[in-house]
């Protein structure tokens, strides 16, 4: 009994990371329930069991993603100290993050598929991302919370922003002056 609690329990982790693969490459209407069955290494019928549906998926996959944010905004500020803000934008529109749709950021690749979401997906993301300017705020210079969180949302907007117009460029060099212009307006926001 124990085996199998733990066999579905892996193939419900393998079903979220193949999902948010998946949807992070090649958005919501891009990918198809069967895609991600295949990619996880399961069947159709497993991917209904565990996640009811292509929009249940969706959600599972934003989370992950926005937890995986989460987690590593306090992780460059504990390693970074007060020089996280460049090394978390020197990785966020660095290139091969730039190059690497599938595990890139959820941030960057999922917003516009929740803007055509349900309104249980766009409280979680609101949810999330208020998580996730609070946590940028509170390693930004200010004099007060409300000014951090001000600065955060905008820090937030450029990366995600130049990170989206930067992957949208056919030409390298036009990408890199997207990120070079977007590093240096992020940086001074940052202070």
């Amino acid at each position: 009994m124990a085996k199998q609690q733990a066999r579905k329990a892996e193939t419900q982790k393998a079903l979220i990371a193949a999902a948010s693969r998946s949807f992070r490459a090649k958005g919501f209407a891009g990918v198809g329930v069967d895609g991600i069955a295949n990619e996880a290494g399961a069947t159709s019928g497993a991917f209904y069991a565990h996640l009811g549906s292509k929009d249940g998926a969706f959600l599972a996959a934003l989370k992950l993603g926005l937890d995986e944010v989460i987690e590593a905004v306090p992780d460059y500020q504990n390693r970074f100290g007060k020089d996280w803000p460049e090394a978390f934008v020197h990785y966020y529109l660095g290139s091969a993050h730039r190059k690497d749709l599938a595990c890139g950021c959820a941030m960057t690749a999922l917003s516009p598929d929740v803007v055509r979401s349900g309104v249980e997906t766009r409280e979680l993301y609101e949810e999330k991302m208020q998580t996730i300017a609070r946590l940028v705020g509170s390693g930004l210079e200010g004099s007060n919370e409300a000014e951090r969180l001000q600065k955060a949302w905008a820090f937030l907007s450029i990366l995600i922003g130049a990170l989206t117009t930067a992957r949208a460029m056919a030409d390298e060099k036009s990408a890199q002056a997207v990120a070079d212009a977007a590093r240096r307006a992020a940086l001074a926001i940052a202070g």
